[in-house]
């Protein structure tokens, strides 16, 4: 009998939790979105306009414009600029709005995205128009400019869900007095022409929320009449039964979702207003129903509840297998007892350091970078070291220092810089390394004197080099290390030129099965920062592939990446040398004090490669290992590189090392846009476009 009640038992349970599978099932499918989301950016691409061409003065106008905007916008107190640049017929019109809500570092990186956005998702066309968040940007070769009701060229977009059936009218009355309610709020806004709104409605969404906007230089009756008209236009015909959707204009623009999009309170807030309840029902009825009611929501809840418990389960047993694999991960990559240890038997005297030094004499200081300084020292043996002594300001804790060093001490490979020792005493944290007498490759190579010791078969050897230790961090040490800061300063020379990486400050470790991390910290050098990290904060053995890409180019031309900015030159180093591969003309961009002695073929070959690293996209990126068989095999051919987009300008008020308050004044590519979380529907869905009366 007690069998039998256990299976009967196993049996209800069985079903109760097929049940509440077919029920989280049927969920997900009547949740999912109708179709793919687009991302935002969105494009309009002027039609029969006719196409510039490349090196043209319409590109370079365009340039010119894209130069300003970004700074003119953000300092305008109602974050908007327009303008023009060049003469007829090559004369470029343009307008930026970023959306009143929004700061103005976010507006500054947003229309720089947008006038590289716009140049690659509308190629060499003369009109475009770029709809994001936060900004709006138009540019073309007709003046548009001077008529502020001309609002040709919008985007519908909605929600992608549908609000009940039975709900469905009420809410469509609220939603449409609340977002002509905000119209009217932003239409008589005498500087910004900017509102935001929110209303209460029910417990199925307890809050409607809006946003309407129009171009500052518009005046009330016009943005009025802009908005309404949009309004008017779009609700009917695309938001009905919709809880959520929007229309982009360039000069106007409006949006209503039933979760908070805007940053800050609302500015204009109306009285919650519910929908009509139906009729009271006689008693038997309500009884009748009552009874329903309960059976039908022990009908739904019973299963969920069984469902719930299987969740937790599963859960519970998923957390176990995930806690034991990080347990296992961690025997093969922590800091066990023995290497804190041999940490330890490295540990040297402050007093000794001190001697070595000469007390950090200046006369001794090699030189200087974001985490400190670096002294030569001679220990009393007579061998010589660099000293890095870092600030006291570093964030690093002694604990933490020990790990990196355990990361660095097991690094044994001939073309990564030797740990000799470390010193924690009191405040002082030093690190101790062999000494390179040719110190760093940036003093060599961008010294004009020193740059003509460095002569072609140099120049290999430490592109080789590098490319070997870079490979060791990724693909054959114990460890497997993103550098996430190899730049020109960072790669150090011994007497006979043989390069050695340094500097693990920023370095990461990453585990056998893991490709790519996320940081919310973003730290390195501009110029050799990888889209995709200074963007986004996503970094990967292909960040690092994209900075060994930009050094290597660095090493062929003799030029900064970063030199640019204080120069009269229009492009940036990548484009330089991508508009002489396009032309054929490679070997015009060899460094000077060559003197002419660089093979035309290896420096045909070392560019290609340099291309080939510095792709926008990650996947079409070489590995270190691949670049290691190119370099050293005459026979493997080299496929045919796109065009890199990604460059970095100047960077006002800052050193060469990123931070995240950094504001960014150059160009990015379509894969580093900024990925900053903006409030947006998951089953958005890009329609069409609104063209005006």
């Amino acid at each position: 009998m007690t069998m039998v009640v256990m299976a009967t038992r196993r049996r209800l349970a069985l079903s109760y939790y097929l049940a509440a599978a077919l029920l989280l099932l049927v969920i997900a499918f009547l949740n999912a979105p109708l179709t793919a989301a687009q991302p935002l950016p969105w494009q309009l691409c002027g039609n029969n306009t006719g196409n510039y061409t490349e090196g043209s003065a319409y590109q370079a106008n365009i340039r010119v414009l894209a130069s300003v905007f970004p700074k003119n916008a953000s300092a305008s107190p109602v974050l908007f600029t327009k303008g023009s640049a060049g003469t007829a017929p090559d004369v470029v019109y343009a307008l930026a709005l970023c959306r009143g809500d929004t700061n103005a570092s976010s507006c500054a990186s947003c229309v720089a995205a947008a006038f590289l956005n716009a140049q690659q998702l509308c190629a060499f066309n003369r009109v475009a128009t770029m709809f994001d968040d936060p900004c709006i940007l138009r540019y073309s070769d007709q003046d548009f400019l001077a008529n502020v009701t001309d609002n040709r060229g919008m985007r519908v977009a909605l929600n992608g869900n549908n609000v009940s059936a039975g709900l469905a009218p009420a809410f469509d009355a609220a939603s449409g007095r609340l977002v002509n309610a905000t119209a009217d709020y932003a239409a008589k806004d005498p500087s910004r022409r900017f509102g935001t709104g929110e209303e209460g409605f029910d417990e199925t969404y307890p809050k409607i929320y809006s946003l309407a906007q129009c171009t500052p230089d518009m005046t009330a009756a016009d943005c009025q009449s802009c908005l309404r008209d949009i309004i008017g236009r779009a609700t009917p015909k695309y938001f009905v039964s919709q809880p959520g959707g929007r229309v982009f204009g360039v000069r106007c623009n409006f949006r209503f979702e039933t979760y908070s999009f805007f940053s800050g309170r609302p500015l204009l807030q109306l009285p919650g207003v519910l929908p009509p309840a139906t009729a009271p029902a006689p008693a038997a009825a309500a009884q009748g129903r009552a009874r329903h009611r309960t059976g039908l929501i022990l009908a739904i809840t019973l299963p969920i509840a069984a469902a719930l418990l299987l969740l937790s389960a599963t859960c519970v047993c998923f957390w176990r297998r995930r806690k034991q694999a990080k347990r296992k991960a961690s025997v093969q990559y922590s800091t066990n007892q023995d290497d804190i240890q041999s940490i330890d038997s490295l540990l040297l005297d402050l007093s000794t350091l001190r001697a070595a030094t000469d007390n950090f004499s200046e006369s001794n200081k090699l030189g200087e970078g974001g985490f400190g300084s670096v002294y030569k020292g001679v220990l009393s043996e007579g061998q010589e070291i660099a000293v890095k002594r870092l600030s006291q300001t570093s964030m690093q804790g002694v604990e933490e220092l020990k790990t990196e060093l355990v990361l660095v001490a097991k690094l044994q490979h001939k073309n990564l810089v030797r740990l000799v020792g470390v010193c924690l005493e009191g405040q002082e944290k030093l690190l101790v390394y062999e000494y390179m007498p040719n110190r760093s490759l940036d003093t060599v190579l961008f010294d004009s004197e020193k740059r003509r010791d460095l002569d072609w078969g140099k120049r290999l050897k430490i592109v080789n080099g590098v490319a070997r230790g870079l490979q060791y961090l990724h693909e054959d040490s114990q460890l497997r290390i993103v550098h996430r800061d190899l730049k020109a300063s960072n790669v150090l020379l011994d007497s006979d030129c043989n390069p050695k990486i340094s500097d693990f400050g920023l370095a990461k470790l990453f585990g056998w099965d893991q490709s790519q991390a996320v940081t919310s910290h973003i730290a390195g050098t501009y110029g050799y920062m990888a889209p995709e990290y200074a963007m986004r904060g996503q970094y990967s053995v292909k960040s690092d592939a994209f900075s060994f890409g930009v050094l290597l180019l660095e090493i062929v031309t003799g030029r900064k990446n970063s030199s640019f900015a204080d120069s009269d030159q229009s492009v940036d180093l990548l484009s330089l040398v991508w508009e002489h591969w396009t032309t054929g003309t490679v070997e015009e961009l060899a460094d000077p004090s060559l003197g002419g002695r660089s093979p035309g073929g290896q420096m045909l070959k070392l560019v290609n490669i340099g291309l080939l690293c510095v792709q926008d996209n990650p996947a079409d990126r070489l590995t270190m290992s691949t670049v290691n068989v190119m370099l050293s095999s005459s026979t493997v051919s080299l496929q045919a590189p796109s065009r890199p987009t990604f460059c970095v300008g100047e960077m006002e008020g800052f050193s060469d090392t990123y931070s995240e308050a950094s504001y960014l004044k150059g160009c990015q590519s379509q894969y580093a846009r900024d990925s900053k979380p903006t409030a947006m529907s998951p089953n958005e869905v890009s329609l069409t476009e609104l063209e005006p009366r």
